[in-house]
């Protein structure tokens, strides 16, 4: 990092002096960039390219209090073998006491264990809980954690909280990959969605995602566009890569593919790599697979061709 970077975070007015001093976002021109670039139209060799990378870029999802060890055996089983000659997916997403399941189901086949640690989704916790709900989903197997920035304390100013959270959170990852929830959905403004960007990534993050997916809006385009701005321009300032993943409402192929455009009009081409960009999802793998299945045999296969998860 810079040595202005570095220091931004060593008290709270000098983290919220750059915070606020990041350029504002131009919210009508933000939805008009996304609008304009969700209309792209891919077809042929190039959309079944397109839904392949999107098949190994998801991040297969179930966060349901009714989820048992089977079910999360089953999606695995799914996760590294979705059918069809498919791509496996990135990585499987579970609460943190079904973990060590998913990480026995998944063994040697590539396929990440993600875990939503933090008291997720509210973050309502403390820090001493959020941190040992980190370590011990990291001891049972978890590659990746996604955890969930304190949102009042963001909203009401107080940064250097959020800030000191996600570094405590970081540092109890040890070798696994930090993804931070912004929860952009209660974030109200795009000039807050930048400023929770920034200051997840300056604390460490090796990914900002946008949502829980239990709060509406989730993933919305121009709210990943301006995600994707500040992980360019952070490289650009810093020298880190930092991945983005959307989650929340991205159902259908036609979703993915613009958010694909997105990235690649947006950040580049580096991030278009499961290593940089992740969708995070539960249902929209079935609809990548029929359409798949569209592209190679001209026929859409039956709702109850695949597994429903």
């Amino acid at each position: 990092m810079t040595t202005s970077l570095a220091d931004v975070a060593a008290s709270g007015a000098t983290l919220r002096a750059f915070l606020h001093g990041l350029p504002g976002v131009d919210r009508v021109g933000a939805d008009q960039r996304a609008a304009t670039l969700g209309t792209r139209s891919i077809k042929t060799t190039a959309k079944a390219q397109a839904i392949d990378l999107a098949i190994s870029m998801v991040d297969l999802t179930t966060l349901e209090g009714a989820d048992t060890a089977g079910k999360v055996r089953a999606m695995c089983t799914k996760a590294v073998r979705p059918g069809s000659g498919a791509p496996k997916v990135a990585a499987v997403c579970v609460y943190p006491d079904l973990v060590a399941v998913a990480a026995e189901a998944v063994r040697g086949s590539g396929v990440k264990v993600a875990s939503v640690a933090t008291a997720f989704p509210s973050g309502r916790s403390s820090l001493e809980v959020k941190v040992s709900d980190t370590a011990l989903a990291v001891a049972a197997g978890a590659d990746e954690i996604d955890m969930v920035i304190d949102r009042g304390a963001f909203l009401s100013g107080d940064y250097l909280k959020v800030f000191e959270e996600i570094v405590a959170v970081k540092a109890a990852c040890g070798p696994a990959h930090l993804k931070v929830i912004l929860e952009t959905g209660e974030l109200a403004t795009y000039d807050n969605v930048r400023r929770a960007s920034w200051l997840a990534m300056l604390a460490g993050a090796d990914f900002i995602k946008t949502s829980t997916g239990k709060v509406s809006p989730a993933a919305t385009l121009p709210v990943t566009l301006i995600m994707l701005e500040a992980v360019r321009d952070f490289r650009a300032a810093t020298g880190r890569q930092v991945g983005v993943k959307p989650a929340g409402g991205i159902r259908t192929t036609k979703d993915a593919i613009k958010n694909l455009v997105l990235v690649n009009e947006t950040a580049g081409d580096d991030w278009l790599t499961p290593d940089w960009f992740r969708l995070g999802a539960s249902s929209l793998l079935n609809d990548l697979l029929m359409q798949r299945q569209k592209l190679a045999t001209g026929r859409y296969a039956g709702p109850d061709y695949f597994t429903l998860d």
